[in-house]
């Protein structure tokens, strides 16, 4: 893994959230991602080890915690260290 802060374009991409760096720019450009609670439009926005981002994806809103950056685009396994899920399940 390498040092932050991070694009938050290039973050969502290398963790798997977007099958493309240009998806990952439209999702943020188009309002559908939050730090902390506090929506950005931008995607060169710079994430930080800690940050909990709220993503509207088609199957469903995501909430992860940033839990540390790549250099490039890896395995599944790989981008999974990225990031610590906090979405809440529904009991049952």
């Amino acid at each position: 893994m390498s040092e932050g802060p991070q694009r938050l374009d290039k973050w969502l991409w290398f963790a798997r959230f977007v099958r493309t760096r240009v998806l990952a720019q439209a999702l943020v450009e188009a309002g559908r991602v939050r730090i902390n609670r506090e929506r950005t439009t931008s995607s060169s926005r710079l994430g930080r080890a800690g940050d909990v981002l709220t993503i509207a994806l088609p199957g469903g809103v995501r909430v992860v915690e940033v839990a540390g950056f790549a250099e490039r685009r890896g395995q599944p396994a790989d981008a999974a260290r990225l990031f610590v899920e906090r979405t809440e399940r529904p009991p049952g």
